[in-house]
């Protein structure tokens, strides 16, 4: 199993959630995150004063699929959430060793 972690521009959650789910994936968690990265922000004037906003609005987007399909996630992600503008974001791709769902005791794959 691997647990695929996004951070995407807002926007572009329901292309990317749309995708994610045609490709049978069962469950996503999405948070509203603020960060940055290489674009580190940028300046905006409010009132005439000009301030600096350090971090941006960002969605999180989490998913734990099985191994066989976790690079199918990462491309419909991949290709979904491009712009190809600065901050368009990451995909981490992470090992999980044992997943259990607490309602019944389901555990690994049948727990996903």
């Amino acid at each position: 199993m691997k647990k695929i972690e996004a951070i995407i521009k807002p926007f572009k959650l329901d292309e990317v959630k749309d995708a994610i789910l045609k490709l049978g994936v069962s469950g996503i968690t999405m948070s509203e995150v603020k960060g940055f990265g290489r674009q580190k922000g940028h300046k905006e004037i409010y009132r005439g004063a000009e301030y600096v906003v350090d971090f941006l609005p960002k969605i999180r987007i989490e998913v734990v699929v099985p191994a066989e399909l976790a690079p199918q996630v990462v491309e419909a992600i991949k290709e979904k959430a491009y712009t190809g503008e600065i901050g368009d974001g990451k995909i981490f791709m992470i090992p999980i060793e044992k997943a259990v769902r607490i309602r019944t005791g389901e555990e690994d794959r049948d727990a996903i």
